[in-house]
């Protein structure tokens, strides 16, 4: 876990600091500035344009993170394996792009009624679509070698603080919203220059054309392996697109832009895991790559029990002051409570079992991920059909964490039966048990003093105390308990060496 904790920690807090630069845009600037209704569209504009991407990708992502291991080669420029992407992407964006106008018309009848903004703004999508699928493409490209720090400093950094220009333009009345929306779709090509600018002065793009040195079987295998993870890579996406746009079909921008801006905050907690994921998923393909399986089960088991504890802090820390934190949002928000708490939910599941994906995908026997794949889609949209007339916005986030909790229940079963491997220790459900008593803790508690920040101080100490309290000492949680007593002991190294000069 060395190369993954170091790189995922630097990852870690570069995306801390987007995050909070994300929770500056859509956590405040987002509800000063923009009505709700402009909030659900621009945010139902990025997710069917990361829709779009995802089916203009053509399963390019998974085979770049499966097969550039076996085709590095500095003096062969890897050969010519990005420019092949390229061209299947190409294709991708073509095909999506003349699909995407073809069912213009019918799109416009499903959201003239409810949401009518977005039939008007419908076409951005595409450059939205067009500039994630190329990002995807490069940052996975990049993460092949390792190369993690670019890519979320583009997207996460500076793709954040150019709306947050844009967002200050609208305020200050130079720009218009409608030039704000054309502004932000646009603003997703830069971490894409910026990538491109990167792989350009690294070497590993050329402006002519590379010679393509892979064999036929090869390519054959490849392809094969790009279709059926074509259609495994539009689970989650599809997922989280489903909700947005049925709520905008059925409900109206205005609860898009609650559900949307709730999403948004419920990411928080997995922001630690996004950046271990990261870095821990090429080494799953070079374990594979090495047969070593011994290895990945090591590395399974680290990772799930760290995301666990991420998401367990996070999800403790998140819910006792969720009242204090809606506190501060608009009377329209109050519904997102239980969207909230349901979303959370569903995402601690996704963390804890989050690297079955990997180690299904990249291995043999990915074909059968497809059917838990169809299985998510399918009791999504089931379930949205269903819930979110009874429930309103809360009803898209239970189908969510239902589905979510099944699909990863299925996989961690398929992997274990098929690898023999598990991610499981006892210490992880020591943790979730002492969780479960902190909740109920602090429930019996309530407000004992009277006085929203003070109480909401005081839960935040105590329900840290409590949790982490145990988890350091009785060590649940050993490598996270290791990687804090060697900062601590090179910190008090550095003081010793100081106070001697």
């Amino acid at each position: 876990m060395g190369i993954v904790q170091k790189d995922a920690f630097r990852t870690m807090l570069i995306s801390y600091v987007g995050i909070v630069l994300g929770y500056l845009n859509k956590g405040l600037l987002f509800i000063l500035i923009l009505t709700t209704e402009q909030i659900g569209l621009i945010n139902l504009i990025v997710s069917v344009g990361l829709l779009f991407a995802q089916f203009a990708n053509l399963g390019s992502v998974y085979t770049t993170w499966k097969f550039l291991p076996y085709f590095r080669n500095e003096a062969k420029k890897h050969n010519g394996f990005l420019y092949l992407m390229l061209l299947i992407v190409a294709l991708g964006i073509g095909l999506c792009s003349l699909v995407a106008v073809w069912f213009k018309p019918e799109i416009a009848r499903m959201y003239a009624e409810h949401s009518p903004l977005f039939v008007q703004y419908y076409f951005w999508i595409i450059p939205v679509g067009i500039a994630y699928v190329l990002f995807l493409l490069f940052e996975i490209y990049l993460r092949s070698f390792f190369i993690n720090i670019i890519s979320v400093v583009a997207f996460e950094i500076g793709l954040r603080v150019i709306v947050m220009g844009l967002l200050v333009l609208v305020y200050l009345k130079v720009i218009n919203f409608e030039t704000f929306l054309i502004g932000h779709s646009l603003a997703y090509l830069i971490p894409v220059v910026v990538l491109l600018m990167y792989l350009f002065r690294a070497g590993h793009l050329e402006l002519k054309k590379p010679r393509i040195e892979i064999s036929k079987r090869f390519r054959k295998i490849i392809f094969l392996f790009s279709g059926y993870n074509y259609l495994n890579t539009l689970g989650a996406v599809l997922v989280s697109s489903l909700d947005v746009m049925m709520i905008a079909q059925f409900l109206g921008l205005t609860a898009t832009g609650v559900y949307t801006t709730v999403v948004f905050l419920a990411n928080a907690i997995q922001v630690p895991y996004k950046a271990i994921i990261r870095v821990a998923s090429p080494l799953v393909a070079e374990h594979w790559r090495n047969r070593d399986v011994k290895q990945m089960h090591e590395l399974y088991e680290k990772v799930s029990s760290v995301a666990l504890l991420i998401g367990l802090a996070s999800f403790l820390l998140l819910w006792v002051n969720i009242d204090f934190m809606f506190s501060f949002l608009r009377p329209e928000f109050q519904p997102g409570k239980w969207v909230f708490f349901f979303l959370m939910l569903g995402k601690l599941v996704d963390m804890y079992f989050g690297l079955n994906g990997p180690i299904f995908i990249t291995s043999k026997k990915y074909k059968y991920d497809i059917f838990f794949t169809l299985f998510l889609i399918i009791s999504v949209f089931v379930m949205n059909m269903w819930f979110i007339p009874m429930w309103g916005i809360a009803g898209a986030a239970i189908s969510t964490s239902i589905a979510l909790i099944i699909y990863n229940v299925g996989r961690i079963i398929f992997v274990y039966a098929i690898f023999q491997i598990h991610p499981f220790t006892m210490k992880q459900f020591v943790m979730m048990g002492q969780t479960i008593l902190i909740f109920v803790v602090i429930y019996i508690l309530g407000s004992p003093l009277h006085h929203p920040i003070a109480d909401a101080l005081l839960r935040t100490i105590l329900a840290a105390v409590l949790f982490f309290g145990p988890v350091y000492w009785f060590k649940l949680e050993p490598e996270t308990v290791n990687y804090i007593t060697n900062g601590m002991r090179f910190v008090r190294e550095k003081l010793a060496k100081s106070s001697l000069n």
